[in-house]
């Protein structure tokens, strides 16, 4: 396999980096800064299609590239309502509160910009029901940090895992990137074959 990169990355995230490199896709990071902010009355699969689009052409301009650029996206959405990162480990705490012994559904954006060619996306739901937390649970969860930095203020390959009883859809998408859907889009642009 080749050591060139086939795509860039915009993305920071180290999960979305391990599920690209799981199925061989040679890749570079180049980070996005964009506003992640939820704008007023937007729906799930808009602002997480949006967020993901908006990285991809934000490093395809910085970068003036030739390679397809991957944007992703994932929200985590209870009650139609948008739960982003946690900004301490209070609000992860809330979070976490809220979505014991509940289903919720993971919303996990791709969108795969190239030069010339008009952007791909890829919407996958997925919806995942955790058990009952005990409060002394989620104290000693969120001390371990695990917690910050994600949607939801959990994540799906973590120490969370223990606590999660069913997850309908793909594990790849509560991950962060739902790799079905991705290889499809690498596949149009003739990054995977």
């Amino acid at each position: 396999m080749s050591s060139n990169p086939r795509v860039i990355l915009a993305s920071a995230s180290p999960r979305r980096r391990e599920l690209l490199r799981q199925v061989g896709v040679v890749f570079r990071v180049v980070v996005a800064e964009v506003d992640e902010s939820v704008i007023p009355g937007e729906e799930p699969a808009a602002y997480v299609l949006r967020v993901a689009r908006d990285k991809a052409l934000t490093v395809q301009a910085s970068e003036r590239t030739s390679l397809p650029v991957l944007g992703a996206d994932t929200s985590v959405v209870l009650d139609q309502s948008i739960l982003g990162k946690p900004a301490d480990r209070a609000g992860a705490i809330s979070m976490l509160r809220s979505l014991s012994g509940r289903t919720h559904e993971v919303y996990s954006a791709a969108v795969l910009v190239q030069a010339g060619q008009p952007a791909r996306e890829c919407l996958n739901i997925s919806r995942v029901t955790f058990a009952e937390l005990d409060p002394d649970w989620i104290a000693a969860y969120c001390d371990t940090g695990d917690s910050m930095d994600k949607a939801g203020a959990y994540g799906v390959q973590g120490l969370a895992a223990e606590k999660i009883c069913r997850i309908e859809g793909s594990f790849s998408g509560v991950m962060g990137l739902p790799l079905y859907e991705t290889c499809q889009l690498l596949r149009q642009a003739e990054v995977l074959f």
